[in-house]
């Protein structure tokens, strides 16, 4: 009896061992923003009998820079993050397939991929900073460029970051280049601050954790995130937003399959389950951004979120056939 339970047992690891091995993995390349619940993507995994690995390379542009030097063997299979504002120079590089997956029906679109949520890049400020400074808030992008705001701003690098890009590119298309850069060169004087990335600039300068800087280019939705994670601390948001003209990017990411990808139509199923209503309820409260797909109900903590007037952008041409000499322009202008 103790020997077929001993066959059983090993019959059953062997059995098991085999199907853990002919399980495939699909790979998928993300920002290291990239927020969702275990228990969304083990679904994905578990639909389709597959190992989701999912693989985080810094910022948004750190991100593209890897993807484009790894295009001859791609270091995934798809990729989620691209947004509005790089996503036509990783198609001219070569690192996109040609087809990609249909999509359903969202709010805000994506060329190239589809889009898997939004939001707006705008500056953010500490109200209880210049509430205690008793400073009134600037009223423009000139207004920022004054000596009454030196010293008081932080942003991401554009060439690192995609809301630093996606901050200048609303700059230039409101002031068009010149007077964009002639702007930049102003704000070198009056001592903003650039780090890496947004994690940088939010969570270490911005003075509402701690830093030096009451105002930091971040989204629109994080004061909402503010209440949220402040678990009652706070009724109203501890940060609010400027709309400053020229100032206001609408930000859209969004999922694509990589060229050369060892398992593109696994990747194609996982791009278009990033539009699934699985991922997009649990958008708002992991990546604290709109989900594209319309008529995504939203969580009761985006009734602190208001929305911008406006928003700026250039041409998606443009972003895709100037963006890497207006992002060089800007790191002589201000980093140099």
């Amino acid at each position: 009896m103790k020997a077929v339970k001993l066959f059983l047992c090993t019959a059953l690891l062997a059995c098991s061992s085999a199907w853990v091995q002919a399980q495939t993995e699909v790979r998928l390349a993300v920002h290291k923003s990239f927020s969702l619940p275990k228990p969304v993507l083990a679904k994905f995994e578990q639909e389709h009998n597959v190992k989701l690995t999912v693989i985080k390379v810094g910022s948004g542009n750190e991100m593209l820079n890897k993807l484009i030097l790894s295009r001859s063997r791609p270091i995934a299979d798809a990729v989620y993050g691209l947004d509005n504002s790089n996503i036509a120079k990783a198609r001219q590089a070569g690192v996109l397939a040609a087809t990609q997956p249909t999509g359903r029906p969202v709010a805000a679109g994506l060329q190239h991929g589809l889009a898997v949520n939004y939001g707006y890049v705008v500056i953010n400020y500490d109200k209880a900073w210049f509430q205690k400074h008793n400073k009134a808030l600037p009223k423009s992008l000139a207004d920022l460029a004054s000596p009454a705001y030196k010293d008081l701003l932080v942003m991401p690098n554009p060439g690192t970051s995609t809301p630093g890009l996606g901050f200048l590119m609303a700059n230039i298309a409101d002031m068009g280049e010149e007077g964009a850069f002639k702007w930049w060169g102003d704000m070198r004087r009056n001592g903003v601050k650039i780090t890496k990335g947004w994690s940088d600039a939010y969570y270490t300068e911005f003075t509402h954790n701690g830093g030096s800087r009451p105002m930091v280019v971040s989204y629109a939705t994080s004061p909402a995130a503010e209440v949220h994670f402040g678990k009652g601390k706070y009724s109203t948001p501890p940060t609010g937003n400027l709309f400053l003209k020229g100032g206001v990017f609408r930000q859209v990411e969004g999922a694509a399959v990589l060229n050369k990808a060892k398992e593109p139509k696994l990747a194609a199923k996982l791009v278009q389950y990033l539009q699934s209503d699985e991922v997009q309820a649990a958008i708002p409260e992991e990546m604290w951004v709109y989900p594209a797909v319309r008529n995504t109900p939203l969580p009761k903590v985006f009734g602190h979120v208001s929305m911008p007037p406006q928003h700026s952008e250039p041409a998606a041409n443009l972003m895709a056939s100037k963006q890497k000499q207006w992002v060089n322009r800007w790191v002589r202008t201000v980093m140099r």
